[in-house]
């Protein structure tokens, strides 16, 4: 997951917090702020991209929405269906789980060749089982390998993404000039799948940064400059 800056309330002409009458009127904001990506997966989407409510506005057993949930800015993210859907109106407990506007999420999964997402492997094992339960949470360990027509197609696409980040890393070996790193850039931003582009290229300090710039909302704190644009081993993204 890539780690985002939400921000602060949005404010109106007057400089006062916007108040949302209904959730939705908050997508263009979250849009302005953290790009057209799913905030878990981070797939690129033009449309069908849903406010998520990172607590459920109603929850599993409630019988009316809560509306302390269901408007708060705070409580928003960027959802696709996928990711939406699988997550559910299950309850949560936030200290139970990584999210990509609180914690480093990019030091604490690892992404692997195929589009694999695992935890992170110098996690403790109570982070590990964090990282799990976050996983499981938002179905990002779905790999539907033996049924070609599943609409579930994340998995699929980050693996054919990794394939491409490997290819382009390749050319670029081939071809080190700046018109080849802004190609990459350009393909990069196109397929999205932030964390795959930056494991691959974890090695290259230049295309790191373009990364981490080119996509709206990248928690720059996140990473250490001094030290290649590794991700920090501290969390500290605040809600």
């Amino acid at each position: 997951m890539r780690p985002v800056v939400r921000g602060d309330y949005p404010k109106d002409e007057k400089g006062i917090n916007i108040q949302f009458v209904k959730y939705a009127q908050a997508r263009g904001e979250l849009i302005k702020r953290m790009g057209e990506f799913c905030s878990y997966c981070e797939m690129h989407l033009d449309s069908s991209l849903a406010v998520e409510h990172v607590q459920p506005k109603k929850p599993d057993g409630a019988l009316t929405e809560m509306e302390d949930r269901a408007l708060d800015w705070n409580n928003f993210l960027l959802a696709c269906t996928n990711c939406n859907s699988t997550k559910g109106n299950t309850d949560v407990i936030l200290e139970d789980y990584f999210w990509p506007d609180r914690d480093n999420t990019f030091h604490l999964f690892r992404y692997s060749e195929g589009g694999v997402i695992f935890p992170a492997i110098h996690l403790s094992d109570t982070e590990k089982l964090k990282a799990n339960k976050t996983i499981l949470l938002t179905g990002l360990d779905k790999r539907p390998l033996n049924n070609p027509e599943a609409s579930d197609r994340r998995w699929q696409n980050r693996r054919e993404t990794w394939d491409i980040a490997v290819r382009s890393k390749s050319r670029l070996a081939k071809n080190n000039c700046q018109e080849m790193r802004e190609q990459i850039l350009e393909t990069a931003t196109g397929h999205a799948y932030w964390s795959i582009w930056m494991t691959v290229f974890e090695d290259d300090p230049d295309m790191r940064c373009r990364f981490i710039d080119a996509f709206p909302g990248t928690d720059r704190t996140c990473f250490d400059t001094a030290k290649n644009y590794a991700s920090v081993v501290g969390r500290g993204i605040k809600r």
